[in-house]
């Protein structure tokens, strides 16, 4: 939370992904004329707040009462020309006191055209003494036109009138005349906090961190670092539980008796740094039984972590790939269908249910949580894609895990929910299996898992895929059904791959298992993503960088982010 000025304070979460910018800019400035606004209010359109996300402004220690709120927009950024900036579309919501009272909100429709002001005015009944004005992106709109990072809610200024008398309260030796939000006053209030906001920009000399995360909108609690010091007994070594690819996990317990997991990242990765505010500004907007539960976080020095709730059973991969008796579990049958079910529903939900549509990026099973139940949980949002319910893909620069990649993405950067899916089938067929797609080969004419599923399905023998720790404790039935909808959630065309929803129904076998629309093998690719292909299998424990002139480059990592050069 951050406090502009005397009876305001403002917050705004997220991070403008893509765009190539250590610290994101979140005063825009008009560069063009207004028109349709007077010389004495064009003042309050020449700058104005964006954000990536949600940006929150609140109205400090109000009387209750009937109150005038009115929202001064215009699109200053977009303009009315033939260039690149006319295609530009921004739609977000506005909320005050949490109700929805702009729905898809438009200002370039709505004001007929960029550059022209206009003044939504509502009626607030406060009950309380503080205004909660809410401006939130919800996925739609554009986001790379005319340049990367120029979405999102946007406002000029704000004005709050009350419509009652304020009384006047007399002291011994003086007089205290509570005036709230005057017109005057208000356009003071919102210059004042566009200017101290712009030159603390300019002027705060802090970690861009910091700055990002210094008036992050969380539904969750902002720890200090001696909390999460005295909880992880100063991060000893014997309660460190696991580490990631930007840091260590440990385990903690909180003075109230709550234990939690500590994932501690270092500020020195610049990659690392724009992945943990990502994390945050995804997380703490989302809340699903098969979704690990983000506590907090905490900022201080050069510490960034992020708290969760702990999951008593780590990890899906230790306790399926397990080294020794300690760390794999004895997974029954029954265990891991709910496993796999619960994976299924939390990427339904992050793909078709939640607000926000994501797309993960990086599913596998190390990725996946178990609690003391067993439950499933999907963790690590760092490499996670906000998706537009009008776009039909994004194109990004690809990041996730050799072997858990859609073939799409991995080659060209196409991203859509439907490469989530693919991972999920990979990870299926490993918790039918036991197996581990990137470490098992039956023999040497087979690089994977994923090659020898397709080989015995062919053969009719599918059933042998399953772990042979299983015995005949399990469902021959149930198997197929797992086998053979992971089969199609990785079948080599996106478009014939199932929805999230439409996994989850047939495992739970309210709908059958689709036919097999056609070979998801290699055949169809072109040369360079076989090269690829063979590449990654002969190489496993390599990363790749690969340009669009087909030179492959060798870097030693488990993990891949792989940049297309671009033809300028």
């Amino acid at each position: 939370m951050f406090y502009p000025g005397h009876g305001w304070a403002l917050s705004s979460s997220g991070n403008f992904m893509d765009n190539d910018i250590d610290a994101d800019e979140y005063i825009v400035t008009n560069t063009s004329s207004l028109s349709n606004v007077s010389a004495i209010h064009s003042a309050l359109y020449t700058t104005a707040r964006i954000s990536p996300l949600s940006l929150t402004y609140y109205g400090l220690c109000l009387m209750k009462g009937n109150y005038t709120v009115s929202l001064l927009f215009a699109e200053i950024i977009f303009k009315s020309d033939r260039s690149f900036y006319s295609l530009g579309k921004r739609i977000f919501d506005v909320y005050i006191q949490d109700e929805l009272v702009l729905k898809d909100f438009n200002i370039e429709e709505e004001a007929g055209g960029t550059g022209k002001p206009i003044v939504k005015n509502f009626t607030v009944v406060l009950t309380t003494h503080t205004l909660k004005i809410h401006f939130y992106w919800a996925g739609r709109g554009t986001t790379g036109i005319p340049a990367r990072g120029m979405y999102g809610p946007i406002i000029s200024a704000i004005s709050v009138v009350p419509n009652f008398r304020p009384p006047i309260v007399v002291g011994k030796r003086n007089y205290l005349v509570v005036v709230v939000g005057a017109i005057s006053a208000a356009i003071v209030i919102a210059l004042m906090v566009l200017g101290i906001l712009w030159r603390k920009g300019r002027l705060g000399g802090k970690n861009s961190v910091e700055k990002e995360l210094r008036g992050l909108d969380l539904q969750t609690g902002i720890f200090s670092l001696r909390q999460i010091k005295a909880a992880t007994k100063n991060f000893d070594t014997e309660n460190k539980i696991g580490e990631g690819g930007f840091g260590c996990v440990y385990k903690g317990l909180l003075s109230d008796g709550t234990v939690i997991a500590v994932k501690q990242l270092s500020s020195k990765s610049k990659q690392g740094n724009r992945e943990f505010v990502n994390e945050i500004g995804m997380i703490s907007a989302l809340q699903h039984p098969n979704l690990v539960k983000l506590y907090g976080c905490c900022v201080e020095g050069n510490q960034l972590l992020l708290v969760y709730e702990y999951m008593e059973n780590n990890c899906l991969s230790r306790a399926l790939f397990g080294k020794n008796a300690t760390c794999k579990l004895k997974l029954n049958w029954p265990t891991r269908q709910k496993i796999c079910l619960g994976i299924a529903r939390g990427l339904a939900y992050l793909h078709e249910e939640s607000r926000i549509k994501i797309v993960h990026r990086d599913i596998k099973t190390s990725n996946v949580l178990l609690d003391k139940d067993l439950n499933a949980k999907i963790s690590d949002f760092g490499l996670a894609k906000l998706n537009e319910d009008d776009k039909t893909h994004i194109s990004t620069r690809i990041a996730g895990t050799i072997g858990y990649m859609a073939p799409e993405y991995a080659m060209r950067g196409y991203l859509t929910d439907k490469a989530d899916v693919y991972s999920f089938g990979v990870v299926a067929l490993e918790i039918v299996s036991g197996k581990s797609n990137t470490n098992y080969r039956p023999s040497e004419d087979f690089v994977y898992l994923l090659d020898w599923a397709y080989v015995l399905r062919e053969r009719g023998s599918l059933l042998e895929l399953v772990d042979p720790d299983l015995g005949s404790e399990y469902s021959s039935e149930e198997a197929m059904v797992m086998l053979n909808v992971a089969l199609l959630c990785t079948n080599a065309s996106p478009t014939l791959r199932p929805t999230m929803s439409q996994v989850v129904s047939m495992l739970e076998g309210r709908t059958a298992v689709q036919d097999l629309l056609s070979d998801p093998g290699f055949s169809s690719m072109d040369s360079k993503f076989k090269a690829l292909v063979n590449h990654f299998w002969q190489n496993p424990s390599q990363t790749l960088s690969m340009s669009t002139n087909g030179t492959v480059t060798d870097s030693a990592s488990s993990n891949i982010e792989i940049e297309e050069s671009r033809n300028r």
